[in-house]
């Protein structure tokens, strides 16, 4: 009986204590590196962004929703008509296989052009191969800045992150707050920068 006790308290501290890891927040390493001319904030701290013909679609639309709210917490406002600077946005989604000594590589997909199509060896809608390794998923995302007026590039960062977790869409608004993490005069070489995930509504 003892035992039995013993054996049902140890499961339920075990639940407990998943529940609880569900309920904490995710946080997001970014490795970031940053370039930046800029001695100050550009007056009018205006932008506009600058598709590519790749990004001319309605699915790239909640991306640039992104963005655009990391650029307004960096301080900068969206204005097509008189824009300071123009700003360019790239975006990879893609896993890296994981290799084990005894099995091999793992499955492995990209997100190939256009950029927001999930392919795999499969087709389509892959599947895991059954006892292999879980492959890395990298998430990354890139902004230049150029002047309007001389098209000069005054500002350009990214942010990459890697986990073994499929990512929630708001991943990439938490690496484009960490791209601008210090804007517009951010430390100098890669750093790393720790933020929360804030999961989007399904």
């Amino acid at each position: 009986m003892l035992r039995r006790s013993t054996l049902t308290c140890a499961l339920l501290l075990g639940l407990a204590a998943a529940l609880t890891g569900c309920s904490s927040t995710r946080l997001v390493d970014g490795q970031v590196q940053s370039f930046s001319t800029l001695a100050a904030m550009p007056a009018p701290a205006t932008y506009r962004i600058e598709r590519l013909p790749s990004q001319q679609t309605p699915a790239f639309d909640t991306l640039a929703a992104l963005a655009e709210q990391s650029l307004a917490r960096a301080g900068l406002q969206r204005d097509d008509a008189t824009p300071r600077l123009l700003v360019q946005i790239g975006i990879q989604a893609d896993s890296v296989p994981r290799y084990d000594s005894l099995r091999g590589p793992g499955f492995y997909g990209f997100y190939g052009p256009p950029p927001w199509a999930w392919r795999d060896g499969w087709g389509l809608h892959g599947f895991w191969r059954m006892a292999e390794p879980t492959p890395l998923y990298r998430r990354a995302v890139s902004l230049v800045l150029r002047d309007a007026t001389t098209q000069a590039i005054v500002y350009e960062t990214s942010a990459v992150h890697e986990d073994t977790w499929v990512s929630d869409p708001a991943v990439y608004g938490v690496l484009f707050d960490a791209a601008l993490n210090g804007f517009p005069q951010p430390p100098g070489g890669a750093r790393q920068v720790r933020l929360p995930l804030t999961p989007t509504t399904p």
